[in-house]
């Protein structure tokens, strides 16, 4: 055959060998093709915005948890040979007027922001998931009803509203958590409910209908799956936004009150002597600087690495493969 030998699988010697291509072509194993789950590491890998975010978000956690076991003093410990002390070697952040030390406070608020900050964005983003896609999935009187509650508490003042049953919360800063969450989800629920609409549609969406597969199993198994890149981002994202509104309401008091801190609290307390006393300010400022900032680098990374378009994560279209023909004919 023109020194040619047809194996079982293909061509021999001189050309394909196996179920692909030989030494001088390339791979057509569907099974060597890595899965979207390995293409998104090595995406979040390259990416430099989701690696610096989670690096320094890392060390930031790493400090605020970590820190206490280190740190000399306790954060309800006062040290009356020391008040409004600058930073030394036995109060590394200095100390307040009545005596406490700053560094001990400050990982204490940090402790208490992210948590707060987490479980808020956690809670907002599974509120909004699961209204969003059932408005969308059901449609009707259902859809109307959910969209018109959305709209409702869009145009109400959160920070109004949060004022005003300051007094019910007392103080205990749990509370403030589903609080906050009651008003950081409907934007991402009209999100979810627009790519609903697109999804129902889809032809393994019909055929679990066809199939006879409940509502509440065809959401949870083929519809918020697929919106799982969305909610990832929102949810990193509503991180720094919860600890943004958190520290504003201690701020003015509306929010984690003493004699337990948080990173707002901290803030009102130095804000007063910023210029004489810096130390008092700019401990607890820099820190919510730094973790909102590694929040949205991680955040935005994520969007990258998870959007599918390639514009996104700045890939280039592949160039088109030239297999060349060793048996004759032109390349």
């Amino acid at each position: 055959m023109s020194g040619r030998h047809v194996s079982e699988h293909g061509v021999s010697e001189h050309g394909v060998t196996g179920h692909g291509v030989g030494d001088h072509g390339v791979s057509a194993d569907p099974l060597d093709l890595p899965s979207p789950r390995a293409l998104a590491v090595r995406r979040l890998l390259h990416n430099r915005k989701a690696m610096t975010g989670l690096v320094l978000l890392g060390l930031l956690f790493l400090f605020a948890f970590a820190g206490p076991l280190v740190s000399p003093w306790g954060h309800d410990e006062v040290d009356f040979t020391a008040f409004r002390e600058p930073p030394s070697a036995e109060h590394w952040f200095g100390t307040t007027g009545s005596g406490r030390d700053v560094f001990a406070l400050t990982v204490r608020g940090m402790q208490k922001s992210l948590f707060i900050g987490l479980c808020v964005a956690v809670l907002s983003t599974g509120l909004a998931a699961v209204v969003g896609a059932v408005a969308g999935y059901a449609g009707g009187w259902i859809d109307r009803a959910l969209m018109w509650g959305v709209d409702l508490l869009l145009v109400l003042p959160w920070f109004l509203v949060v004022a005003v049953l300051s007094p019910a919360v007392g103080g205990r800063w749990p509370l403030l958590i589903p609080l906050l969450a009651a008003f950081m989800w409907m934007v991402t629920a009209r999100m979810v409910r627009g790519m609903t609409l697109s999804l129902r549609h889809r032809e393994y969406v019909l055929a679990a209908r066809f199939l006879g597969v409940g509502a509440p199993r065809i959401i949870a198994r083929h519809i918020l799956p697929n919106l799982a890149s969305l909610l990832i981002v929102d949810a990193s994202l509503g991180v720094s936004v919860a600890i943004i509104a958190e520290s504003t309401l201690s701020y003015f008091g509306y929010g984690v009150r003493p004699p337990d801190t948080s990173l707002g609290t901290l803030i009102a307390d130095g804000s007063g002597t910023a210029l004489a006393y810096p130390w008092l300010f700019g401990s607890a400022a820099s820190l919510l600087v730094l973790i909102v900032v590694a929040v949205n680098l991680l955040g935005d990374g994520l969007r990258d690495v998870l959007d599918p378009t390639p514009s996104r994560h700045g890939s280039r279209p592949r160039p088109r493969l030239r297999v060349r023909r060793r048996y004759g004919g032109p390349a």
